[in-house]
């Protein structure tokens, strides 16, 4: 049995936003400073502060859709692979403005996952959060105690 966990496309968007805002940001420092250098047309401004919101947007979106698989061996991460065996506890916390999962390990260790998670606003709620932590749950202790097949 595997199980993939991935933001929703609400919370890409907003990952999306929030990059692109960053190189809209980036891009308009860079063209002011061209500015003082010599003059820059009004409607540049708009297009480098546009093309620089989309291209991050457009960027955030394809990188802010990684999350976490679940399979036979373990849970896979960006950041790695932990076997069942390595796993104590796995619940959900607040961290700042997110609702997490952490998972807890043998060494005393804990691993934030990057999906799934819920956040304050529209953009960055997942209205099904519970239901998936409560899958995670379960796949974690079915492998724990054996009652799932490979």
């Amino acid at each position: 049995m595997e199980a993939a966990f991935t933001p929703t496309w609400r919370q890409a968007l907003r990952h999306g936003l929030s990059l692109g805002g960053l190189v809209a940001l980036v891009g308009v420092t860079g063209a002011l400073l061209a500015g003082m250098v010599a003059p820059v047309p009004s409607v540049l401004w708009f297009v480098l502060a546009g093309s620089s919101l989309a291209t991050g947007a457009a960027g955030g979106v394809l990188l802010g859709r990684r999350g976490t698989r679940i399979d036979a061996r373990g849970i896979r991460t960006a950041a790695g692979h932990e076997p069942w065996d390595r796993v104590v506890d796995l619940r959900a916390e607040r961290r700042g403005a997110r609702t997490v999962v952490s998972v807890y390990l043998v060494s005393g260790a804990s691993l934030q996952l990057a999906a799934p998670y819920s956040g304050d606003g529209p953009l960055a709620e997942d209205p099904q959060f519970e239901l998936k932590v409560s899958a995670l749950s379960h796949l974690w202790r079915s492998h724990r105690i054996g009652g799932v097949p490979c």
